[in-house]
């Protein structure tokens, strides 16, 4: 039996950043046995534990008794050229060594599970024993020292192998450049390095095989599914292959963001919307420029808001004493980055605006007016850079919506006003107040509604965007999604009467959580391997 630490030269194995060298990987799926030698060399090799798999093997059987086959598909990182994790990760955990090998370093990994959200091939996972992101990386290690990755070695049938793609001699070069090969979801336009030979459909499209009953595998049983695990089959009627085909063996695939992440974007939707919509009834007359809600109450509510969407982003990191790192070493392409820069800057209007109501009291009305030229202006960019966050999550195809920014906007104006209701109603600002308050949750209830309607009725683009459509309206988050839109009908009502404007808002902001909770869930609830 081969030792996989002995140094086995290969020819052009001699890797050095900037020498030129760009390495790619060949699959042949048509002499693949299925055996998983290279799962546990690559466990053995890196020392990947249990329940986690930098490489795995799925299989599909496809076609009707008599005439069915066993189809493999050997899974891990694509290398991509243009590789979203690189870009979304915030700290350079995650980055792209000069011979094109993605890498990633455990030390400066956050655990904020942006990479993984934005693999489109789910090949990175959160380690269980040191809680940071990793991945296949083509055994860089060895690859330094002149020594196949390895996979490579153990493989008994020599289906895997590896070469310099701009060495003409190689044997990968002449593989890609004259022979047929496929890579998983093109659309993506990552331009992976991992290339498959003779790989049948029903593995590389995740949608194209059901899976079977009660998620009951050749060799195993998976957990059941809750709200932080894939369904790793198409739902009904959504499968893209014509053929019969259903998963055989295949692991289990958590998504990275839970609840939290849903709750984020409700807090952070209060806070956005609270400001803005107090500082348009000052312009509007509504409100004098030395009213406690706006001098005092506004920055309180908004700044409370604020630190508890600061404590929800940080309870959701894996290492949560990290978080600085934000700041210390930012990557700035990464919206998680710019994100903690615009909240950073929020909070700093919104202490301001505080110190200035507090010891200056009512005669710093006109100055907060001024002050509210950058207030409003970094609410607003609060409200709606998740959806550019969103939107790095390359893997995530419903998120993919150009019409997301403005309806992050919607809600924030939604969630502020809702929010804003209870306060008038006590303090006891007056009827044109809260009548305000209460038509402005009522209009900004019918846009969202009418964003909602627009996003599951027109047709979507790819079959993931569709089948997390159907998760979000009919399949398993239906109830909160729902449940959100019937709140927000019920916010509809705000302005019929005095005495239905409290139970309104309070309606509004309630389903206004359930659609966030449902979408963020929905989004991520597509197999992508």
């Amino acid at each position: 039996m081969t030792d996989l630490r002995t140094p086995l030269p290969f020819a052009g194995a001699t890797s050095h950043e900037g020498d030129g060298v760009k390495w790619a990987k060949i699959i042949d799926q048509e002499r693949c046995i299925g055996c998983h030698a290279c799962t546990v060399a690559c466990k053995t090799e890196n020392e990947v534990p249990v329940g986690v798999s930098r490489t795995y093997v799925k299989s599909v059987d496809v076609g009707l008794f008599p005439e069915v086959r066993r189809n493999f598909q050997v899974t891990r990182c694509n290398q991509c050229v243009d590789a979203p994790c690189v870009t979304a990760c915030p700290t350079s955990a995650m980055y792209k060594r000069d011979d094109g090998i993605v890498d990633f370093e455990k030390d400066a990994c956050i655990g904020c599970k942006a990479c993984i959200a934005a693999c489109p091939y789910d090949a990175i996972f959160i380690n269980p024993e040191d809680h940071s992101a990793e991945k296949c990386n083509f055994c860089a290690h060895r690859i330094d020292m002149g020594m196949e990755p390895a996979c490579v070695v153990v493989c008994p049938v020599e289906a895997i192998f590896v070469g310099d793609m701009n060495d003409p001699g190689s044997k990968v070069s002449h593989m890609v450049n004259r022979e047929p090969v496929a890579v998983r979801r093109p659309e993506k336009d990552t331009k992976p390095k991992l290339y498959y030979r003779g790989a049948h459909a029903s593995t590389l499209d995740p949608l194209a095989a059901e899976r079977p009953t009660g998620d009951i595998f050749a060799w195993a049983q998976q957990a059941q599914e809750d709200a932080h695990t894939i369904n790793s089959g198409s739902e009904p009627g959504t499968g893209s292959s014509s053929a019969a085909a259903i998963i055989a063996y295949d692991v289990g695939h958590s998504v990275p963001w839970d609840w939290r992440v849903g709750l984020y974007t409700w807090t952070k939707s209060i806070s956005a919307g609270v400001y803005p919509v107090v500082a348009a009834l000052v312009v509007l007359g509504l409100l004098g420029t030395d009213s406690l809600l706006w001098t005092i109450v506004t920055p309180v509510i908004a700044g409370a808001f604020l630190a508890l969407t600061g404590v929800v982003l940080i309870w959701d990191l894996e290492h949560p004493a990290r978080f600085y790192y934000l700041l210390t070493r930012p990557q700035w392409k990464s919206w998680l980055v710019r994100g903690a820069v615009i909240l950073g800057v929020y909070a700093a209007v919104l202490a301001t605006h505080f110190a200035a109501g507090v010891f200056i009291g009512g005669d710093a009305g006109a100055s907060l007016r001024w002050l509210g030229l950058l207030g409003v202006p970094a609410a607003v960019m609060t409200g709606v850079y998740t959806a550019f966050l969103f939107a790095q999550a390359k893997a995530r195809d419903l998120w993919q919506n150009p019409l997301l920014p403005p309806h992050l906007a919607v809600q924030s104006v939604l969630a502020g006003s809702a929010t804003l209701v209870p306060v008038a109603l006590v303090m006891g600002l007056g009827d044109a107040v809260l009548d305000a308050l209460a038509w402005t949750v009522a209009v900004s209830a019918a846009v969202h509604l009418l964003m909602i309607l627009g996003e599951v009725t027109l047709p979507h683009p790819t079959a993931h965007a569709r089948t997390a459509a159907h998760n979000l309206t009919g399949g398993r988050f239906k109830v909160p999604f729902r449940a959100g839109v019937a709140l927000s009908v019920v916010a509809l009502a705000a302005p019929v009467a005095p005495v239905l404007a409290l139970p309104a808002a309070l309606a509004g902001l309630v389903g206004l959580w359930a659609f966030e909770h449902a979408y963020v869930q929905a989004g991520q609830s597509v197999p992508l391997a």
